[in-house]
């Protein structure tokens, strides 16, 4: 078996959950479902599939003291690296290809996000062991898909073909060849996707041997290969990065490599999976009460309903007089109103706070 590697993803922007999340703690840093955070869970998860020095995290300067002192002991100091800029995914996964080449050019590598919510450990492991074979038994890039329960118009889509053997695969896994990726749909179009059965979610979890995917950057961003082999030979990392990773273009991995990919292939992943992607997701996973007021904290509701009530003081007290569909969020400083249809708009809603809020 291969060496193989793991680059988690973990910077952000902090914009989503405000007031409770800011830039220097983004929401991988918050404990959102309990004693840990969603970086905290994404090592665990890891533990016994791969050694703690095959793991790499990659976050940003404004993060970068926040993720050392919160998983300090956890990894080696060298693999917790920060981006000076952010350039997107595309060469964030870059840096990570280049940073394990150095240390085994025939690697195998996942790229996992650092702020999804996975509870199945024992289902992940399966399915991430299951993508590593077939990634090392084909000249393939392996993405993760989830199968779609509803139809989300947030999520991009995986649309696939029939199942594929591979040869010298020892999962039994079923691995689907990929058509081609869609974008984000209208609910219409998600629907026809859905009723279709043959697409996924796109999970943003990639696997692949460091040879595939130094052959697809070649031939489809040569910058990015080019700067994959500057980070494997280079002396001086943090030096590399302050003069090169400014100059290298803003693109996602989907836009620049995955949509180009000379063979993709997709396993269906067998856990629950949930990006957290709003505060109404972060409400499936609050006590509820029989209006289906959502909350962490303790809510007196009278005539409301449909209330999403999160305190960064679980011992706060919140009462709630003839409201529907609301989202209250309280911190130290600063108190959200909003309505649950704007949720997704919150992230624009920071542009206009003062510095010290964000």
């Amino acid at each position: 078996m291969h060496n193989r590697y793991a680059l988690i993803l973990a910077g952000g922007s902090g914009e989503r959950f405000w007031p409770l999340s800011r830039r220097a703690t983004p929401k991988q840093l918050l404990k959102l479902f309990g004693r840990e955070t969603l970086l905290q869970a994404a090592l665990a998860r890891l533990q016994g599939i791969l050694p703690r020095e095959n793991i790499l995290v990659l976050t940003n300067v404004e993060q970068e003291e926040a993720v050392r002192e919160l998983i300090a002991g956890q990894l080696p100091a060298e693999n917790i690296v920060s981006e000076p800029a952010k350039r997107d995914t595309a060469a964030a996964i870059a840096l990570a290809v280049g940073w394990v080449a150095a240390r085994d050019p025939d690697a195998g590598m996942a790229v996992l996000p650092a702020d999804h919510l996975i509870k199945d450990e024992a289902a992940f492991a399966t399915t991430l062991n299951a993508a590593f074979s077939v990634a090392e038994n084909s000249d393939a890039v392996v993405t993760l898909g989830i199968k779609p329960t509803w139809a989300c118009p947030s999520y991009g889509y995986i649309e696939r073909a029939g199942a594929v053997a591979i040869p010298g695969n020892d999962s039994d896994v079923p691995v689907f060849e990929v058509v081609r990726f869609r974008e984000k749909p209208d609910v219409e179009t998600a629907q026809e996707f859905l009723d279709a059965g043959n697409f996924s979610w796109n999970s943003g979890m990639f696997i692949w041997s460091l040879k595939t995917v130094i052959s697809e950057f070649s031939r489809h961003v040569p910058a990015l290969a080019q700067f994959v082999e500057e980070v494997r030979t280079t002396a001086n990392l943090s030096a590399l990065l302050e003069e090169k990773f400014c100059k290298l273009d803003k693109i996602s991995i989907d836009f620049a490599l995955m949509e180009k990919a000379s063979r993709v292939l997709n396993i269906e992943a067998s856990f629950q999976w949930d990006d957290v992607g709003s505060w109404i997701s972060v409400a499936r996973y609050l006590s509820a009460d029989d209006e289906d007021n959502r909350s962490n904290a303790r809510v007196f509701p009278v005539q409301a309903a449909n209330n999403v009530v999160y305190c960064a003081d679980e011992e706060s007290h919140v009462a709630l007089l003839g409201v529907e569909d609301l989202i209250v969020v309280q911190t130290g400083d600063a108190l959200l109103v909003a309505h649950r249809d704007k949720a997704d708009q919150i992230k624009g809603l920071t542009e206009g706070l003062p510095e010290k809020l964000l």
